[in-house]
């Protein structure tokens, strides 16, 4: 049982850097478009932190609101990930690049941690969230073409796929 605590305390801890990390690129964009999947995705991140939080069974994490509004640790590699593009050289691409990337580790990691789970109800939170987490990939991919205005699905694969 605390192995499993353990996985939903750091799941929820990776989705609140999630939700910290679009929130911080949000505030970059120049881009109205970019800047808004950006907002929306904090949103789904601090869902996604939420239904872990209801099967997370400790307490030291305080209410979810007082531990969700916190301040971001800056150390956490999401956040870390996006203050590497903030600065006279952020771009959207840039930070569009680094979310498909780090979506795509958290898909895997949420998939290996939901195959060792062996509690159904809480695999299924986790296998919800990787779900939730590729679908993040393919809407940021599509932004990520429209942003470098690519006229085909092959262009992704010069770009971003290689």
């Amino acid at each position: 049982m605390k192995d499993m605590q353990d996985a939903l305390k750091q799941a929820i801890q990776t989705e609140k850097n999630a939700m910290n990390f679009y929130q911080i690129g949000a505030q970059q964009m120049k881009d109205k478009e970019a800047k808004r999947l950006f907002e929306q995705l904090a949103r789904e991140e601090k869902e996604h932190a939420a239904q872990f939080f209801k099967a997370y069974k400790g307490s030291e994490l305080g209410s979810f609101e007082e531990f969700i509004t916190a301040p971001p640790q800056n150390e956490a590699l999401w956040v870390n990930s996006i203050q590497k593009v903030i600065g006279p050289d952020f771009s959207e691409q840039k930070a569009l690049e680094y979310a498909m990337e780090k979506e795509t580790q958290l898909e895997k990691a949420l998939r290996e941690t939901a195959a060792k789970i062996t509690d159904s109800s809480i695999k299924e939170i986790f296998l919800w969230n990787a779900n939730e987490t590729h679908n993040h990939f393919l809407t940021i991919e599509a932004e990520y073409a429209r942003i470098m205005a690519m006229v085909d699905e092959s262009d992704m694969d010069t770009y971003v796929r290689e």
